[in-house]
Protein backbone atom coordinates (compact mmCIF):
# COMPACT_ATOMS: atom_id res chain seq x y z
CA UNK A 1 0.00 0.00 0.00
CA UNK A 2 1.26 3.46 -0.97
CA UNK A 3 0.10 6.32 1.26
CA UNK A 4 0.96 9.85 0.18
CA UNK A 5 0.66 12.92 2.39
CA UNK A 6 0.39 15.87 0.03
CA UNK A 7 -1.08 19.28 -0.83
CA UNK A 8 -2.59 20.53 -4.08
CA UNK A 9 -0.23 23.43 -4.81
CA UNK A 10 2.98 21.94 -3.40
CA UNK A 11 5.56 21.62 -6.16
CA UNK A 12 7.26 18.74 -4.36
CA UNK A 13 4.01 16.85 -3.85
CA UNK A 14 3.11 17.42 -7.49
CA UNK A 15 6.45 15.93 -8.49
CA UNK A 16 5.67 12.71 -6.63
CA UNK A 17 2.10 12.54 -7.95
CA UNK A 18 3.56 12.93 -11.45
CA UNK A 19 5.94 10.00 -10.90
CA UNK A 20 3.14 7.86 -9.44
CA UNK A 21 0.95 8.63 -12.44
CA UNK A 22 3.71 7.83 -14.92
CA UNK A 23 4.14 4.48 -13.13
CA UNK A 24 0.34 3.94 -13.15
CA UNK A 25 0.48 3.18 -9.44
CA UNK A 26 -2.51 3.29 -7.13
CA UNK A 27 -2.08 5.29 -3.94
CA UNK A 28 -4.06 6.49 -0.95
CA UNK A 29 -3.96 10.24 -0.45
CA UNK A 30 -3.90 12.16 2.82
CA UNK A 31 -4.47 15.82 2.01
CA UNK A 32 -2.82 18.45 4.21
CA UNK A 33 -3.69 22.11 3.76
CA UNK A 34 -0.31 23.77 4.16
CA UNK A 35 -1.84 27.24 4.15
CA UNK A 36 -3.93 26.39 7.20
CA UNK A 37 -1.12 24.72 9.13
CA UNK A 38 -2.17 21.06 8.87
CA UNK A 39 1.50 20.14 8.51
CA UNK A 40 2.16 21.20 12.12
CA UNK A 41 -0.10 18.49 13.51
CA UNK A 42 2.08 16.52 15.98
CA UNK A 43 0.97 13.18 14.51
CA UNK A 44 2.14 14.26 11.05
CA UNK A 45 5.38 15.72 12.37
CA UNK A 46 6.26 12.31 13.75
CA UNK A 47 6.34 11.18 10.11
CA UNK A 48 7.99 14.31 8.75
CA UNK A 49 9.80 16.46 11.35
CA UNK A 50 10.31 19.24 8.79
CA UNK A 51 6.53 19.71 8.61
CA UNK A 52 6.52 19.67 4.82
CA UNK A 53 5.00 17.51 2.12
CA UNK A 54 5.22 15.06 0.54
CA UNK A 55 5.68 12.05 2.76
CA UNK A 56 5.32 8.56 1.32
CA UNK A 57 4.55 5.55 3.48
CA UNK A 58 5.03 2.24 1.66
CA UNK A 59 4.11 -0.87 3.61
CA UNK A 60 5.07 0.88 6.82
CA UNK A 61 8.32 2.40 5.50
CA UNK A 62 8.34 6.22 5.78
CA UNK A 63 10.16 8.11 3.04
CA UNK A 64 10.52 11.88 2.86
CA UNK A 65 12.09 14.32 0.36
CA UNK A 66 10.40 14.33 -3.03
CA UNK A 67 13.50 13.51 -5.10
CA UNK A 68 14.32 10.57 -2.82
CA UNK A 69 10.70 9.38 -3.07
CA UNK A 70 10.79 9.52 -6.87
CA UNK A 71 14.03 7.54 -7.03
CA UNK A 72 12.60 5.03 -4.56
CA UNK A 73 9.48 4.56 -6.70
CA UNK A 74 11.63 4.01 -9.78
CA UNK A 75 13.66 1.34 -8.00
CA UNK A 76 10.75 -0.50 -6.40
CA UNK A 77 8.49 -0.21 -9.44
CA UNK A 78 10.94 -0.26 -12.36
CA UNK A 79 8.44 -0.23 -15.23
CA UNK A 80 8.26 2.07 -17.02
CA UNK A 81 11.75 3.33 -16.18
CA UNK A 82 12.12 7.01 -15.29
CA UNK A 83 15.91 7.08 -15.40
CA UNK A 84 17.98 7.30 -18.59
CA UNK A 85 19.69 4.17 -19.87
CA UNK A 86 23.26 5.45 -19.92
CA UNK A 87 25.32 6.36 -16.87
CA UNK A 88 26.19 9.74 -18.42
CA UNK A 89 22.55 10.68 -18.84
CA UNK A 90 21.69 9.41 -15.39
CA UNK A 91 24.39 11.76 -14.09
CA UNK A 92 22.80 14.60 -16.08
CA UNK A 93 19.45 13.69 -14.59
CA UNK A 94 20.82 13.83 -11.05
CA UNK A 95 22.56 17.15 -11.68
CA UNK A 96 19.15 18.56 -12.64
CA UNK A 97 17.31 17.06 -9.67
CA UNK A 98 20.03 18.26 -7.28
CA UNK A 99 19.95 21.79 -8.70
CA UNK A 100 16.17 21.85 -8.43
CA UNK A 101 16.32 20.79 -4.77
CA UNK A 102 19.21 23.08 -3.85
CA UNK A 103 18.38 26.22 -5.84
CA UNK A 104 15.08 26.23 -7.69
CA UNK A 105 12.81 24.98 -4.94
CA UNK A 106 13.87 27.44 -2.20
CA UNK A 107 13.59 30.32 -4.70
CA UNK A 108 10.17 29.20 -5.88
CA UNK A 109 8.88 28.91 -2.30
CA UNK A 110 9.92 32.50 -1.61
CA UNK A 111 8.33 33.70 -4.85
CA UNK A 112 5.07 31.90 -4.06
CA UNK A 113 4.93 33.42 -0.57
CA UNK A 114 5.85 36.92 -1.74
CA UNK A 115 3.27 36.97 -4.52
CA UNK A 116 0.34 34.85 -3.36
CA UNK A 117 0.55 32.86 -0.15
CA UNK A 118 1.04 35.96 1.99
CA UNK A 119 -2.43 37.19 1.03
CA UNK A 120 -4.03 33.88 1.99
CA UNK A 121 -2.23 33.82 5.33
CA UNK A 122 -3.13 37.45 6.05
CA UNK A 123 -6.82 36.61 5.65
CA UNK A 124 -6.62 34.43 8.76
CA UNK A 125 -7.98 35.79 12.03
CA UNK A 126 -5.09 37.43 13.84
CA UNK A 127 -4.74 34.66 16.44
CA UNK A 128 -4.66 31.95 13.77
CA UNK A 129 -2.14 33.89 11.70
CA UNK A 130 0.11 34.32 14.74
CA UNK A 131 -0.08 30.59 15.50
CA UNK A 132 0.76 29.75 11.87
CA UNK A 133 3.71 32.15 11.71
CA UNK A 134 5.01 31.14 15.14
CA UNK A 135 5.07 27.43 14.30
CA UNK A 136 8.66 26.22 14.41
CA UNK A 137 9.36 22.60 13.47
CA UNK A 138 12.55 21.14 15.00
CA UNK A 139 13.87 20.87 11.44
CA UNK A 140 12.94 23.12 8.52
CA UNK A 141 13.33 23.61 4.78
CA UNK A 142 16.09 26.18 5.46
CA UNK A 143 18.00 27.33 8.53
CA UNK A 144 16.32 30.74 8.63
CA UNK A 145 13.01 29.80 7.02
CA UNK A 146 10.84 30.82 9.99
CA UNK A 147 12.19 34.38 10.01
CA UNK A 148 12.15 34.60 6.23
CA UNK A 149 8.54 33.39 6.07
CA UNK A 150 7.44 36.15 8.46
CA UNK A 151 9.33 38.72 6.37
CA UNK A 152 7.78 37.51 3.11
CA UNK A 153 4.25 37.57 4.53
CA UNK A 154 4.85 41.09 5.84
CA UNK A 155 6.66 42.67 2.88
CA UNK A 156 5.79 40.62 -0.20
CA UNK A 157 7.67 41.80 -3.27
CA UNK A 158 9.36 44.48 -1.17
CA UNK A 159 11.20 41.79 0.79
CA UNK A 160 14.97 42.36 0.53
CA UNK A 161 16.59 39.92 -1.88
CA UNK A 162 13.39 38.76 -3.56
CA UNK A 163 14.50 40.06 -6.97
CA UNK A 164 17.48 37.68 -6.86
CA UNK A 165 15.07 34.74 -6.59
CA UNK A 166 13.41 35.69 -9.86
CA UNK A 167 16.85 36.06 -11.43
CA UNK A 168 17.80 32.58 -10.24
CA UNK A 169 14.64 31.05 -11.71
CA UNK A 170 15.24 32.93 -14.95
CA UNK A 171 18.81 31.62 -15.10
CA UNK A 172 17.55 28.04 -14.82
CA UNK A 173 15.09 28.61 -17.64
CA UNK A 174 18.10 29.74 -19.68
CA UNK A 175 19.97 26.55 -18.71
CA UNK A 176 16.96 24.49 -19.73
CA UNK A 177 16.84 26.27 -23.10
CA UNK A 178 20.50 25.41 -23.66
CA UNK A 179 20.14 21.76 -22.59
CA UNK A 180 17.08 21.26 -24.78
CA UNK A 181 19.13 22.32 -27.78
CA UNK A 182 21.00 19.00 -27.54
CA UNK A 183 18.13 16.60 -26.86
CA UNK A 184 14.33 16.73 -26.48
CA UNK A 185 14.29 16.09 -22.72
CA UNK A 186 16.46 17.59 -20.01
CA UNK A 187 18.71 14.56 -19.49
CA UNK A 188 18.67 13.04 -22.97
CA UNK A 189 16.37 11.51 -25.52
CA UNK A 190 13.93 10.06 -23.01
CA UNK A 191 11.55 11.57 -20.48
CA UNK A 192 13.05 11.14 -17.02
CA UNK A 193 13.03 12.20 -13.39
CA UNK A 194 14.82 15.38 -14.50
CA UNK A 195 11.69 16.44 -16.40
CA UNK A 196 9.44 15.30 -13.57
CA UNK A 197 11.54 17.41 -11.21
CA UNK A 198 11.46 20.58 -13.29
CA UNK A 199 7.82 20.41 -14.39
CA UNK A 200 6.21 21.60 -11.11
CA UNK A 201 8.28 24.79 -11.07
CA UNK A 202 7.60 25.79 -14.65
CA UNK A 203 3.96 24.94 -13.97
CA UNK A 204 3.97 27.25 -10.93
CA UNK A 205 5.20 30.12 -13.09
CA UNK A 206 2.49 29.35 -15.64
CA UNK A 207 -0.16 29.31 -12.91
CA UNK A 208 1.13 32.71 -11.76
CA UNK A 209 0.57 34.07 -15.27
CA UNK A 210 4.31 34.46 -15.85
CA UNK A 211 4.80 32.15 -18.84
CA UNK A 212 6.25 35.09 -20.76
CA UNK A 213 9.50 34.20 -18.98
CA UNK A 214 9.90 31.49 -21.64
CA UNK A 215 7.27 31.91 -24.36
CA UNK A 216 8.79 35.05 -25.88
CA UNK A 217 12.44 34.08 -26.23
CA UNK A 218 12.86 30.43 -25.22
CA UNK A 219 11.21 28.28 -27.88
CA UNK A 220 12.77 25.03 -26.67
CA UNK A 221 11.42 25.49 -23.14
CA UNK A 222 8.08 26.42 -24.68
CA UNK A 223 8.05 23.19 -26.69
CA UNK A 224 9.22 21.14 -23.70
CA UNK A 225 6.48 22.48 -21.44
CA UNK A 226 3.89 21.91 -24.15
CA UNK A 227 4.99 18.26 -24.34
CA UNK A 228 4.80 18.05 -20.55
CA UNK A 229 1.27 19.46 -20.38
CA UNK A 230 0.05 17.17 -23.17
CA UNK A 231 1.05 14.05 -21.26
CA UNK A 232 -2.13 12.36 -19.97
CA UNK A 233 -0.55 12.25 -16.51
CA UNK A 234 -0.10 16.03 -16.21
CA UNK A 235 -3.56 17.33 -15.28
CA UNK A 236 -4.32 14.52 -12.81
CA UNK A 237 -0.96 15.16 -11.12
CA UNK A 238 -1.10 18.92 -10.89
CA UNK A 239 -4.02 21.21 -11.57
CA UNK A 240 -6.78 18.75 -10.80
CA UNK A 241 -5.42 18.57 -7.24
CA UNK A 242 -5.19 22.33 -6.73
CA UNK A 243 -8.50 23.72 -5.41
CA UNK A 244 -10.17 26.18 -7.83
CA UNK A 245 -10.14 29.02 -5.29
CA UNK A 246 -6.40 28.54 -4.74
CA UNK A 247 -5.76 28.41 -8.49
CA UNK A 248 -7.68 31.67 -8.83
CA UNK A 249 -5.65 33.28 -6.02
CA UNK A 250 -2.37 32.17 -7.59
CA UNK A 251 -3.32 33.52 -11.02
CA UNK A 252 -4.87 36.76 -9.79
CA UNK A 253 -1.99 37.74 -7.54
CA UNK A 254 0.58 36.51 -10.04
CA UNK A 255 -0.92 38.47 -12.92
CA UNK A 256 -1.08 41.60 -10.78
CA UNK A 257 2.57 41.14 -9.81
CA UNK A 258 3.93 40.35 -13.27
CA UNK A 259 4.54 43.97 -14.40
CA UNK A 260 6.72 44.57 -11.32
CA UNK A 261 8.47 41.22 -11.68
CA UNK A 262 9.15 41.99 -15.33
CA UNK A 263 10.74 45.29 -14.30
CA UNK A 264 12.89 43.45 -11.75
CA UNK A 265 14.16 41.04 -14.41
CA UNK A 266 14.87 43.86 -16.84
CA UNK A 267 16.73 45.88 -14.20
CA UNK A 268 18.79 42.89 -13.16
CA UNK A 269 19.54 41.97 -16.76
Amino acid sequence: MLDLYHHGSSECAGKVRFALAEKELEWQGHYLDLLKGDQFNPAYMKLNPKAVVPTLVHNGVVITESTVICEYLDEVFPRPPLKPVTAANRARMRLWTKAIDDDVHPACVEISYAICHRHIIRRMPSAEMKTFLDSRPPQSIASQWHERKVELVDLGLETPGIASKFLLIDSYLAKMEEALGYHPWLAGDTFSLADIGAAPYVNRLAMLGMSEMWTRERPRVTGWFDRITRRPTFLPSFRQWCPPDLQADILNHGSQSWPLVKQMLQRIA
